[in-house]
């Protein structure tokens, strides 16, 4: 096969790989502007009208002000006790070598093998002891929980890649440990902490089965628990679903472009170094 040809194959298979992808979002955004008779009598069809009322009822019966805020304080909360911790506990790791730190580093990543299924019902019953239940809050620190073993490995990787004598040379300076971290090290881990926040927004943006478990009053609730209330028992309100779906879906693909080269780069330099 010449290089050629090559290039027109791989091409041709991205090309596919991009339609297969694309057309459900295709589908959602050009059935979000249209009636619910226009979506059930021709789905592929353009809209006769352009009815943007949808997206106006949507935003209104989603409450999508309340439960976009919620949705931030679960996400923010998430992601900042997961870099905190975890970057803290990956140079640790990485820095201090031996049997009680490799089985530390063993625990974690064993333990990112546990399905969900098999441990939510104790996690709704340790959030109810802890007064954490129905609380957006308390369901940040549980996300930050499960999140942090994925965080763990991905820092310990990097650090290594981190020379030693930085370490070494703010301590001759009088620089602890821990000052040692934030004012050299933290800095140093911004590609990783990148790829690891987005990853986890990704995560605890879109999450449907904890928030549901924890969450019990609908004034608690996030974007995804607001949105699933349109599908009644004998209907399903097709247009104002898709519509709250594209406004719901809009910051994560704004953020998500703008960083993605720092994603790539935090993956990669995560994977070779570790």
């Amino acid at each position: 096969m010449t290089r050629r040809t090559y290039a027109g194959l791989s091409l041709l298979a991205l090309a596919v790989l991009a339609v297969f992808f694309l057309f459900p979002i295709y589908m959602a955004v050009l059935n979000s502007f249209k009636t619910q008779g226009e979506m059930y009598s021709s789905v592929l069809g353009f809209p006769v009208k352009l009815h943007l009322e949808n997206y106006v009822q949507a935003f209104k019966k989603a409450n999508m002000l309340q439960s976009g805020w919620n949705t931030i304080v679960v996400t923010v909360t998430g992601i900042v006790v997961i870099v905190l911790c975890s970057s803290l506990a990956g140079y640790k790791l990485s820095r201090t070598p031996g049997k009680l730190s490799n089985a530390i580093f063993m625990l974690f990543v064993s333990s990112m093998l546990i399905p969900f299924q098999t441990i939510m019902v104790t996690l709704t019953k340790m959030a109810k002891t802890l007064g954490l239940q129905g609380s957006p809050f308390g369901l940040g620190i549980f996300f930050a929980g499960l999140g942090v073993s994925m965080a763990v490995f991905l820092y310990h990787g990097f650090v290594k890649g981190i020379p030693r004598e930085l370490d070494e040379s703010a301590k001759m300076d009088g620089c602890g440990e821990v000052k040692t971290f934030f004012l050299i090290i933290l800095p140093l881990l911004l590609p990783i902490t990148f790829t690891i926040g987005i990853l986890n927004l990704l995560w605890l943006w879109n999450d449907f089965l904890l928030p549901v478990l924890m969450l019990t009053d609908f004034r608690q609730y996030t974007l995804v628990l607001t949105i699933n209330m349109f599908f009644g028992k004998y209907s399903r309100e097709w247009s104002l679903i898709l519509a709250s779906l594209i406004l719901s879906s809009i910051p994560i693909v704004v953020i998500f472009a703008i960083f993605q080269r720092w994603i790539i780069q935090g993956i990669t330099d995560g994977a070779v170094k570790g």
